[in-house]
């Protein structure tokens, strides 16, 4: 079984990968269209947290994360309570191709956008929400913040997540 890591699970997956690949999907962009009630915001002030969003032409890269054999159930039934909190995220098997040329079917949370909590804001939007969100899991800024370094670490490019780092902590200045 493999997992396509693309947020936080880059970071904290929440199990040990026996295999950890970069990892390419198509027709999918990463992006903060998402808002988070629980982990990273609450109702009265949602955050915003990062989901696949289906879009012809896009892709994201990612890490494909290969899961022991004996640990499939639990890592399952760890995943569906984390990523399926509310439905907002539906549970895809999708096809990645590995950089190293293999390519493998992977277990991915794609937005639903058909749910409340699917949105499309832009980038000055963004930033405000996660500067001042912290949910159930901590500071929406914290999360962002996390992403970006594992993604830039994996020498994995992503502007807008750039751009949305720099202007976060730009808002959180004091004064």
């Amino acid at each position: 079984m493999w997992v396509f890591g693309y947020g936080s699970l880059l970071w904290n997956p929440g199990f040990t990968p026996v295999e950890a690949v970069t990892a390419r999907l198509d027709g999918y962009a990463r992006g903060f269209c998402m808002l988070s009630i629980h982990h990273r915001g609450t109702e009265a002030e949602p955050g915003l947290v990062l989901a696949l969003d289906a879009e012809q032409g896009e892709s994201c890269t990612g890490m494909a994360l290969r899961v022991a054999p004996d640990e499939e159930a639990e890592v399952l039934a760890y995943l569906r309570e984390r990523e399926l909190i509310s439905s907002a995220y539906l549970e895809r098997h999708v096809d990645l191709a590995l950089t190293d040329g293999r390519a493998v079917s992977a277990l991915a949370y794609v937005v639903d956008k058909d749910h409340r909590q699917y949105v499309r804001h832009d980038l000055e939007t963004q930033a405000r929400m996660i500067a001042r969100a912290t949910g159930g899991r901590g500071p929406n800024h914290e999360y962002l913040a996390r992403t970006v370094d594992h993604l830039t670490g994996m020498g994995i490019a992503d502007p807008d997540l750039t751009w949305l780092a720099e202007r976060v902590a730009a808002l959180r200045q004091p004064g």
